[in-house]
């Protein structure tokens, strides 16, 4: 498969620092959701795997509908979107809509990112992002990775997550589970690389 744009600019924003640790079968996946997924979000998770980016924004990792969900993981952090997308309000434009909801991602503002995957088309997927602190749900005419690269580029007109860690810095580190668990191993500070003497005591 060939990288779609998005995905060659983010990689070019945020080098890969391992290996994916994340196998999914996609096929038993889109069976599951009655849907193949974006083409982009499989090449991230092949590349990168799930994680977190620049200690603030996770990738989560994608589950099988009717496996047990994990902490975090796709299937809880769908659900709790279901139910914001209810009681929330949207954005101007949102009203009334009726979108299929699956999470990709949460940050550590607890705002919630999903597709709207009513679309036949995967790759035409919007995203749908809850964010908390103002309590509305809006809409990016655009794919998962080409919103990551819009918000490290400052590319949208306001910010759309609740913290401005990731907004404008034009590059990011990305750490799946296994590399994180690997620099605490050694003593490092996984953002920073630097020797810390509590680095993983607390896990």
């Amino acid at each position: 498969m060939t990288e779609t744009p998005g995905m060659q600019t983010l990689r070019q924003l945020m080098p890969p620092t391992a290996e994916s640790d994340t196998q999914v079968d996609w096929a038993l996946l889109g069976e599951s959701w009655g849907k193949e997924f974006p083409g982009d979000h499989r090449q991230f998770i092949e590349l990168y795997g799930a994680g977190n980016m620049g200690n603030y924004l996770s990738i989560v990792r994608p589950e099988p509908k009717g496996a047990q969900p994990e902490s975090g993981g796709m299937l809880e952090e769908t659900v709790n979107a279901v139910n914001a997308w209810d009681r929330e309000q949207k954005a101007p434009g949102l009203e009334g809509a009726s979108p299929e909801l699956i999470a990709w991602g949460v940050d550590g503002s607890s705002d919630l990112l999903c597709w709207d995957a009513s679309g036949g088309d995967p790759d035409r997927w919007p995203v749908l992002v809850f964010n908390r602190d103002d309590a509305l749900w809006r809409r990016y005419d655009c794919g998962m990775t080409e919103f990551l690269v819009r918000v490290l580029r400052a590319d949208f007109d306001e910010c759309p997550l609740g913290d401005l860690s990731l907004w404008g810095k034009e590059s990011a580190v990305f750490l799946n589970e296994r590399e994180y668990d690997r620099l605490l191993e050694q003593g490092l500070d996984p953002w920073t690389g630097e020797p810390d003497p509590f680095a993983g005591m607390f896990d």
